[in-house]
Order: structure tokens, then sequence, then C-alpha cells
């Protein structure tokens, strides 16, 4: 799958693993580094709901967008970013055509 970042910052910071230590400590920085790998292996976005760890979508306010477990409360967000995005016929998202995904972040959404 193709990833994309928001900003060249995330994505400097996500392609340095020195970085991300820097920025999210050691367990988090590996585990951030797995989810991207782990992205970039998947043929499409369906194929993240057999990976290990969780990855949900999001509601609310963040309606289209997901999440990816990483340590503690952290999750790593994205949205497909396919131009224009596949729909099934009821509307919403194929997530077995999502084949482009935009990394947001890392944040604890929780609080």
């Amino acid at each position: 799958m193709n990833i994309i970042f928001a900003d060249s910052k995330l994505e400097r910071e996500s392609n340095s693993a020195k970085s991300l230590v820097r920025r999210h400590g050691p367990v988090q920085a590996k585990i951030i580094q797995r989810r991207l790998v782990q992205l970039q292996a998947a043929t499409v976005l369906d194929d993240m709901r057999s990976v290990p760890g969780r990855f949900h979508p999001l509601t609310a306010d963040r309606l289209g967008q997901f999440a990816m477990d990483l340590d503690g409360p952290h999750r790593l967000i994205l949205e497909p970013a396919d131009e224009p995005l596949p729909r099934l016929a009821d509307g919403g998202l194929d997530l077995a055509k999502v084949t482009v995904v935009r990394i947001l972040g890392v944040e604890d959404y929780h609080d």
C-alpha cells in the first residue's frame, strides 16, 4: 500500500528512527515503525484487519479516519487517500479497494 503523510515534518519524523525515539520513546518508536512496515506490506487497507493489534474506524468528528493501537492509549491515526475514494453500493467505504493512506499523526485522543 502507498503511504503519504499529512505534512513533511511528520514524514521526516516517521522515516527517522532517531526522531521517533526522541519524540515517542524507544518502545513507542519501535511499534510505530512496525505499524508503518505493516501498512507498506498490505495490498489494501482491508488487510489491516488481520494484522495483530487493533485496527478500527473512528467516529464522531473523526469519521472517515482509522486508528491502529500503539503502546497504551496512543494510536497511529490514518485516513484513506485514494482519489476518488472507493465506495460500496450503500455509500460506505470499500476497504478492499483502498490502496493509499495518509498518516495524520500519533496521539492519545481519549482525553
